[in-house]
C-alpha cells in the first residue's frame, strides 16, 4: 500500500475550523447531507468543549447527557472492573463517541478517557434523539458512523484471534512504516504500555516481541524503528485490508420518495 493505514486514519479528516459549533458541525464530511436547519437546531443546544489529556469524560454505567462528537484528540475507551483496566477502543475524530448507548437511553458501557487534548461538539441527548428520528439525511448519517464504528471492532477481534502475538506487533510496525523513507527511523506513536494495551498484550511480552524483530528486517531501538531487510519485513508480515485498513464513516446517499 502506497501509504500507512495509520497515518491515513490520523490524516482523514483536516483540522477542524476554530469558530461556532455550527461551523464545526458544517465541517463534519459525514454530516454534509443533514439538513440546514437541522444543524442550526443541534447547534443551539450545543457547545464547544476542550478538554485536556487525562481528563475522565464519562464513566461506566454512566447515562448519556450529551452526544459527544471527537472533532480533534484522541479519547480512550476503557472497560473497568474494580481496579483492572481493559482498552477497548482508541477512538480518533471525526467520531461519535458511543452513539448506541445515547440512542436507546443506556448505561455507557465503558469509560472515556482523553488520551490527547481534545475537542468535542456536545450536543443535549433529547435534542440530538429528536433530530435523528425527524431528520432523514442525519439518521443515514449516525447509522454509518454506528456501522463503522462495527466494522472496526469485527478488525480488531479477527487482528486478536487470527494472529499471533509477533504477526500483530509485524504488522503494527509494518502498517506504521508504509509511506516513510526506508533509510529513516520512524518513532511509535505512542508510548510501549499503550501500544501493547491496543494490540491485546502486556507489556512485558510487547517488548519481547520486539527484540525478535531483528530477525525480521526491522530494528527497534528505544522508540525509533528503523528497517534493515525490507524484503526479510515482507516475508513474514503481510497487511490484509479487511483487518488493517481504515474504516470511514460514508453515509447512505439519500433518495427522494416518489
Amino acid at each position: 500500500m502506497p501509504e500507512s493505514m495509520l497515518t491515513q486514519r490520523r490524516a482523514d479528516a483536516t483540522a477542524p475550523p476554530h469558530g461556532s459549533v455550527r461551523e464545526v458541525l458544517g465541517w463534519v464530511p459525514w454530516l454534509r447531507q443533514v439538513a440546514a436547519a437541522t444543524l442550526d437546531r443541534l447547534a443551539e443546544q450545543a457547545v464547544l468543549h476542550r478538554v485536556p489529556a487525562g481528563s475522565t469524560l464519562f464513566e461506566q454505567s454512566e447515562i448519556p447527557g450529551f452526544a459527544k462528537l471527537l472533532v480533534s484528540g484522541c479519547v480512550e475507551l476503557i472497560a473497568v472492573d474494580d481496579a483492572h483496566e481493559a482498552l477497548v477502543e482508541m477512538v480518533r475524530p471525526v467520531d461519535l463517541l458511543l452513539p448506541a448507548a445515547l440512542l436507546n437511553r443506556q448505561p455507557f458501557l465503558a469509560r472515556g478517557r482523553v488520551l490527547e487534548e481534545a475537542h468535542l461538539v456536545m450536543m443535549h441527548a433529547d435534542t440530538f434523539r429528536d433530530a435523528v428520528a425527524s431528520d432523514h439525511g442525519l439518521c443515514l448519517a449516525v447509522l454509518a458512523c454506528q456501522a463503522a464504528q462495527f466494522r472496526r471492532q469485527v478488525k480488531m477481534a479477527k487482528n486478536l484471534k487470527l494472529r499471533s502475538a509477533e504477526e500483530r506487533v509485524g504488522c503494527y510496525l509494518l502498517d506504521l512504516l508504509q509511506g516513510h523513507d526506508p533509510k529513516r527511523p520512524v518513532r511509535l506513536p505512542l508510548e510501549k504500555r499503550r501500544i501493547a494495551w491496543q494490540l491485546g498484550m502486556t507489556r512485558e511480552t510487547f517488548s519481547r516481541t520486539l527484540a525478535l524483530m531483528m530477525r525480521h528486517g526491522l530494528a527497534v531501538t528505544g522508540d525509533s524503528v528503523e528497517v534493515i531487510d525490507a524484503d526479510a519485513l515482507r516475508a513474514r508480515f503481510q497487511l490484509d485490508p479487511l483487518i488493517d485498513a481504515p474504516e470511514p464513516i460514508v453515509p447512505l446517499a439519500r433518495r427522494s420518495t416518489p
